[in-house]
C-alpha cells in the first residue's frame, strides 16, 4: 500500500539537522616525511588550481600537522588536510562540510559530494606524486634530508 505524496523524489533537498549536506572524507598514505607536506598544501598557488571555484581562508595552519579552510563559492564550510604519522610516512586525510550556497531547490548534492570527492583525490594523489617523486615502490619513504 502507498500514501500518495510518501515517496520524495530523488532530486528534493532534504536538510538533515546538525548534519552538512556536502560531507566528503578521503585518506592516502604517502610515502615521505610529514614534514614535507606543509610547503606543498601551504602554497596558496596551488590553491586556485585545486579548487578554482572556491575562495579559502586560511582557519588554521598546523604546519607539518595539516592545514584548515573556511570555504566559499558553489558551496560554504570548511575543508582540511589533517597528516596522520604513519610508519615512515604520513596518511594524509582530506576533509570537506559545506552546504550549498544560496537557495538549496534544485541542487543535485549527491553531484556536488561527488565533484569534491573527485576534486580531493586528484589533489591527494597530486601531493603524494610530488612528495613521492624519484622513490621506487618499496624503497623507504622520502626523508626530509633527502627532498632537500
Amino acid at each position: 500500500m502507498t500514501c500518495e505524496g510518501s515517496i520524495r523524489s530523488r532530486r528534493e533537498y532534504v536538510k538533515l539537522r546538525g548534519v552538512t549536506s556536502i560531507q566528503v572524507a578521503d585518506e592516502t598514505f604517502v610515502a615521505a616525511a610529514p614534514a614535507l607536506v606543509a610547503a606543498v598544501v601551504g602554497d596558496r598557488g596551488r590553491w586556485r588550481s585545486w579548487w578554482p571555484d572556491l575562495r579559502m581562508d586560511v582557519a588554521e595552519d598546523r604546519g607539518a600537522a595539516g592545514m584548515r579552510w573556511r570555504v566559499d563559492g558553489p558551496v560554504r564550510g570548511t575543508m582540511e588536510f589533517w597528516c596522520e604519522p604513519v610508519l615512515d610516512g604520513f596518511v594524509l586525510h582530506y576533509f570537506l562540510h559545506a552546504e550549498p550556497a544560496g537557495d538549496p531547490t534544485g541542487v543535485d548534492v549527491a553531484a556536488l559530494n561527488h565533484r569534491y570527492r573527485v576534486i580531493g583525490k586528484r589533489v591527494t594523489f597530486e601531493i603524494k606524486d610530488r612528495l613521492e617523486s624519484g622513490r621506487a615502490p618499496g624503497d623507504p619513504a622520502i626523508s626530509e634530508s633527502v627532498a632537500s
